[in-house]
């Protein structure tokens, strides 16, 4: 198997094709809006809907750089969490799920077409890696709390 083609295993992997834990696509299935904004009282926690957030900011700054072009859009760590609005609107939050969609899709077809030597500058690999890593920490997050609310299949 060709690195590229691992890397791209891999980020599908994260995204929807289960392996042997559920992906971002399935943590995030059929969930509503308030659902989405939902959070356990007294903890300090982020919502799913900070959490995808903040997965749509770094995919989508990430595809942006690995196409040459400059990224505009410089929000910190936290404020990354706040990307969008989050109303209990079953509409806006459609819309992203829709846009984590979108963030996937492009960067899977960036990452397609970078070669080896591209891998190896700037520890881009590395960088790739990380960032695969960081979605499955934060879908784990996610399908937490999702079970805490009582809202993950039992059958899952």
């Amino acid at each position: 198997m060709q690195r590229i083609d691992l890397l791209l295993n891999v980020l599908d992997s994260t995204f929807d094709k289960e392996s042997w834990y559920a992906p971002f696509k399935d943590a995030i299935e059929g969930l509503t809006a308030e659902q989405a904004n939902w959070k356990p009282s007294g903890k300090a926690t982020k919502t799913i809907w900070e959490n995808v957030n903040h997965l749509i900011y770094y995919k989508e700054r990430l595809a942006v750089n690995l196409e040459g072009r400059e990224w505009t859009h410089n929000l910190d760590g936290d404020e990354t969490f706040y990307l969008t609005n989050q109303p209990n609107d079953d509409k806006e939050w459609k819309k992203v799920v829709e846009r984590a969609e979108n963030a996937q899709r492009n960067l899977r077809q960036v990452l397609s077409t970078i070669s080896d030597e591209k891998l190896d500058q700037n520890s881009l690999e590395g960088k790739l890696l990380d960032i695969m890593l960081h979605d499955a920490y934060h879908t784990g997050q996610i399908i937490q709390l999702r079970k805490i609310q009582g809202s993950w299949p039992s059958n899952r």
